[in-house]
C-alpha cells in the first residue's frame, strides 16, 4: 500500500495512520484496528510521526520487536479485540532511512467477523472516515449484525404476519411472467400458498401455520404492511428532465395507488428507463430483436439495486432517470470488496431469496456476474465508464450510468456545461478515486488516468478545492494534489 522510501509524500488519511509509540504500544491503536476492519482496510506506521506540515517522517523505535510482540499478545486477547483478521504476514518490522519501524496491515473484515470491537464491548465499535475514527450509531451497529448472519436478511420467517399480506394482482403478474421464462415449470400448476413456499416467499413458522418470509413480503406485501417491519423503506423513481422542475415524473412506494412493493416497482421503473435506450434495426428470422446488450445491463442493474438494499436502512431507494444518465441509489454498502465485485465470480447478495425470485423469471445473475456486465457493455458502446460510490453515515451505494460516449475533443467537456453534467460527475469520482489510491499526484498523472487534458483537470481539481475535498501543495511546476485527510 505504502513505498515507504518516499514516506515523505504520504499523509494520514482513511487508510493510514501514522503513531510514533516511543512510549509504548499506543492504547489509541485500538480503535484504529476496529475501525480499519469494520471499514476499508488501512495500514497503521508504528514509529512514524506525522510533521505540523502534515508530511510523514520516521523515529527510530528502541525495540520494536517489544512492540510487535506486545501487539500479537493483545489481538489476540478476546478482552481487547473481538476477533484477529490478521495473519503473520501482516505486522513486520522494517528498516527505512537506518530507522526501525513497525507496519501493521489490517484488511477489511469479511461481513461475518463484523462488527470488530475492543476491549470486551460491541459499543466500542470504530469506523474510519477521512477526518479519523469514530464511533459507531447504533444503527450502524444493526446493520453489521444483520449481514454478519449466515442466512441472507429476506430469509426470515413473519411470524407476526399472516398470508394476507400479498397483493394477489402482484403474484398474479410474477407467475405469468415465470410461465413465460419456463413454460411447463413442475410449479405450475401448485396453488398459490404452495407456490410461496417454493420460491421462498412464505415459510413455516414456529406455530406450525404458513407465514411471509421477508423477501415475499417485500416482493409481494402491500406497502402498508411493508412498513410494520421495514419502517425506513421507501421506494423512489424521478425523471428529472430540466433544472426549473424538481422532476418531470415521479412516482413512490408510498403513494396508495400502487401496491408499493419490490417486483412492481422493478417493471414499472424500468418501463421508464428503457424508453431512452436506442434500439438499433435488427432481425431474428422473421421478428425485429428490440433487447439490447443495454437494455440486459439496465435490467441487471437495477435488480442488483434492488436485491442489495438494506431496507432496514435510511434514506430508501432512489433512482433516478436524466438526459443521458440513470443513477441508482439504496441504503446499505458493499458485503464484499468493491474490486471482488467488479472483477465478478463472487455472489454475496443482501437478500438472496429475492435474487432467486428475480432469477426465476430471468432477471440478475447468481454468479457475481452483474457488475462485470455493466461495465463490458459500456465499454463496447464506447461510453463513460459507470462510477459506483460508497457513502457512511448512512450507508448508500450509488451507481451511475452515463449513456453517451467520452468526448474525443476533450476540451468540448466544459466544466460549466450543465449539458454534460452527467460525464462531469463521473470525471469527478474518477478523480477521487485516483487520489484515494495515490497519496499526491500531478495534474498530468490524474490527466492521464481520467483521459482528460491536463487544463480540464485542473478546472475539476479548482473545484474540489473550492469545496475543501481536494487540497493543492507546491509551486505551479511542482504542485501536486491530494485528499484533504
Amino acid at each position: 500500500m505504502i513505498d515507504l522510501n518516499n514516506l515523505e509524500k504520504y499523509r494520514e488519511n482513511n487508510r493510514i495512520e501514522a503513531k510514533k509509540a516511543l512510549g509504548g504500544l499506543p492504547h489509541s491503536i485500538w480503535e484504529t484496528y476496529s475501525a480499519f476492519a469494520n471499514t476499508l482496510g488501512g495500514v497503521i506506521l508504528l514509529g512514524v510521526e506525522e510533521y505540523k506540515d502534515k508530511t510523514l517522517h520516521t523515529v527510530d523505535l528502541p525495540d520494536p520487536e517489544k512492540l510487535v510482540k506486545e501487539f500479537w499478545d493483545m489481538v489476540n486477547n478476546p478482552n481487547k479485540a473481538s476477533v484477529n483478521v490478521l495473519s503473520s504476514k501482516d505486522v513486520v518490522i522494517e528498516n527505512v532511512n537506518g530507522d526501525h519501524i513497525v507496519v501493521i496491515q489490517i484488511p477489511r473484515a469479511d461481513r461475518t467477523y463484523k462488527p470488530v470491537y475492543v476491549d470486551g464491548n460491541p459499543l466500542n465499535t470504530y469506523r474510519r472516515n477521512g477526518e479519523g475514527d469514530y464511533k459507531c450509531t447504533g444503527e450502524e451497529l444493526r446493520a453489521m449484525y444483520r449481514d454478519a448472519s449466515v442466512k441472507t436478511q429476506d430469509m426470515l420467517v413473519l411470524q407476526n404476519m399472516g398470508m394476507d399480506v400479498f397483493n394477489a394482482d402482484s403474484l398474479r403478474g410474477y407467475r405469468q411472467r415465470m410461465r413465460l421464462s419456463r413454460p411447463g415449470h413442475v410449479w405450475d400448476t401448485l396453488g398459490d400458498e404452495e407456490f410461496l413456499l417454493k420460491i421462498g416467499a412464505a415459510g413455516i413458522g414456529e406455530d406450525g401455520k404458513k407465514h411471509p418470509t421477508a423477501a415475499g413480503l417485500l416482493m409481494f406485501g402491500n406497502e402498508y404492511d411493508i412498513v410494520r417491519e421495514y419502517p425506513q423503506y421507501f421506494l423512489d423513481f424521478r425523471e428529472v428532465y430540466d433544472d426549473v422542475h424538481r422532476w418531470t415524473d415521479r412516482f413512490v412506494s408510498s403513494s396508495g395507488d400502487w401496491s408499493g412493493n419490490v417486483f412492481d416497482f422493478f417493471f414499472r421503473a424500468y418501463n421508464k428507463l428503457q424508453l431512452d435506450l436506442k434500439v438499433p434495426f435488427e432481425m431474428e428470422g422473421p421478428f425485429r430483436v428490440d433487447d439490447t446488450p443495454v437494455h440486459q445491463a439496465v435490467r441487471e442493474a437495477l435488480a442488483n439495486c434492488l436485491v442489495n438494499a438494506d431496507y432496514y436502512g435510511r434514506g430508501g431507494l432512489v433512482i433516478i432517470k436524466r438526459r443521458g444518465e440513470i443513477t441508482m441509489s439504496n441504503p446499505g454498502n458493499f458485503r464484499i470488496e468493491l474490486a471482488a465485485a467488479k472483477a465478478g465470480g463472487l455472489s454475496d447478495p443482501r437478500n438472496g431469496t429475492m435474487l432467486k425470485m428475480f432469477n426465476m423469471i430471468d432477471i440478475g445473475e447468481r454468479a457475481g456476474s452483474g457488475i462485470p456486465n455493466i461495465f463490458r457493455v459500456w465499454h463496447d458502446q464506447g461510453w463513460v465508464e459507470p462510477a459506483i460510490t460508497q457513502s457512511t453515515n448512512p450507508d448508500r451505494i450509488t451507481l451511475s450510468l452515463v449513456l453517451s460516449p467520452t468526448s474525443t475533443d476533450k476540451s468540448a467537456i466544459k466544466i460549466g456545461d450543465k449539458r454534460n453534467s452527467a460525464i462531469k460527475s463521473a470525471k469527478r469520482q474518477m478523480i477521487i478515486e485516483y487520489l484515494t489510491d495515490h497519496p499526491a499526484a500531478k495534474s498530468a498523472e490524474i490527466a492521464e488516468y481520467v483521459d482528460l487534458k491536463p487544463s480540464r483537470v485542473r478546472d475539476y481539481l479548482a473545484e474540489l478545492i473550492t469545496e475543501d475535498i481536494v487540497v493543492a501543495e507546491g509551486g505551479n511546476r511542482n504542485r501536486t494534489y491530494r485528499l484533504k485527510a
